[in-house]
């Protein structure tokens, strides 16, 4: 007697196969939090740096993050946003700055 959900030749029927489809990967957004200390320099220098923001886009959302509280420095996939996530806080403890990064599902 077959499985279930398999016919006599051992194929997955075409429902089985609906379940089972792939989704592609979620997005995460790298989000920079604005504090007291860090200079609005050092946080363009890292988005033009680590983000590849030309000067114009790492102003603007420098400026987000000084007037807003935080700003999306950019959309990746996990493993990529949880990369820059860590240059970030590494980076900025190096230099003695508090500024806080995480990343979260867009």
């Amino acid at each position: 007697m077959p499985k279930k959900g398999l016919d006599k030749k051992g194929d997955v029927g075409l429902k089985d196969k609906q379940k089972h489809k792939v989704e592609p990967p979620k997005n995460y957004k790298v989000v920079l939090h604005n504090d007291d200390y860090t200079p609005m320099e050092f946080v363009s220098q890292l988005l033009i740096q680590i983000f590849h923001k030309d000067e114009i886009a790492a102003k603007t959302i420098t400026q987000h993050v000084h007037t807003k509280g935080r700003g999306i420095a950019g959309i990746y996939s996990r493993e990529i946003a949880e990369t820059k996530t860590n240059e970030v806080i590494t980076i900025s403890q190096t230099y003695g700055h508090p500024l806080l990064a995480d990343f979260e599902p867009e």
